[in-house]
């Protein structure tokens, strides 16, 4: 029986998921899951589409441009993130996915591109990094998928934001103490966190952050952190206090 198989392969699917739901395997799905697992007919895989929760569901047809699965039991609820928003600047490819990784594995609720006056990268493949947050879902087993925007200018951004608290990481408080338990410990409102660029941001960028009602500035520790250690620290810091790690 397949409710007593443990499922090796996790896959994130577009379909609606249900008891005998069958889902339809696209070209390259079914080329990871037939050529490169070399799962057969019977074998177990768990499904989540960000909406239905984890099933598992069992492989009905095996070819090598296509398949069918059935969906059997739910596994796992649904779950949703905190209200959490990650801002950053991107930097290098590799630490640009580190980051979209990261921010999935951490629990946010949506990744937010930001172009500053130091940004050394101008474009972005939205569609490359949302598919990068969609194979860290499924390594990390969460059931729902941030969406990844398009890259957006920081000083528009900042105009239109709304009530929405924001956890402004200035490298150039570096060394000084920051009471966290104070700062975020049971604070319910929407948070968002703001990560800069390799070259920091431009004085006049900071003064607007730091004249935002919203917005709070924190050092993150006695060392100024590349922007991807950054990252992490503020969404962990976030995640302790007032996140679902609390």
């Amino acid at each position: 029986m397949v409710r007593l198989m443990t499922a090796k392969v996790r896959l994130y699917v577009d379909d609606p998921l249900g008891a005998g739901q069958p889902v339809a395997l696209a070209r390259e799905q079914a080329h990871y899951l037939f050529s490169v697992m070399r799962l057969p007919v019977g074998a177990p895989v768990a499904l989540f589409n960000g909406r239905d929760g984890e099933w598992l569901a069992e492989v009905a047809e095996a070819g090598k441009r296509g398949g069918t699965l059935t969906c059997v039991e739910q596994t796992r609820p649904q779950g949703t993130p905190p209200d959490l928003w990650l801002l950053f600047a991107p930097i290098k490819k590799a630490r640009t996915d580190f980051i979209v990784e990261k921010a999935v594995e951490l629990g946010v609720r949506r990744i937010v591109p930001v172009q500053t006056a130091f940004t050394n990268s101008e474009r972005i493949r939205q569609d490359r990094l949302q598919a990068h947050a969609v194979e860290a879902a499924e390594q990390c087993g969460a059931t729902f998928v941030p969406e990844v925007a398009e890259l957006q200018k920081l000083d528009r951004l900042m105009a239109e934001w709304a009530d929405r608290r924001l956890l402004f990481c200035d490298e150039a408080s570096a060394g000084g103490g920051t009471d966290y338990v104070a700062l975020l410990a049971g604070d319910p409102a929407p948070w968002a966190v703001l990560i800069g660029p390799e070259g920091g941001f431009s004085d006049q960028e900071r003064t607007r952050l730091h004249g935002m009602e919203q917005a709070t500035a924190i050092a993150l520790g006695p060392r100024i952190l590349r922007a991807d250690t950054a990252a992490v620290a503020a969404l962990t810091l976030w995640q302790a206090h007032c996140g679902d790690w609390a």
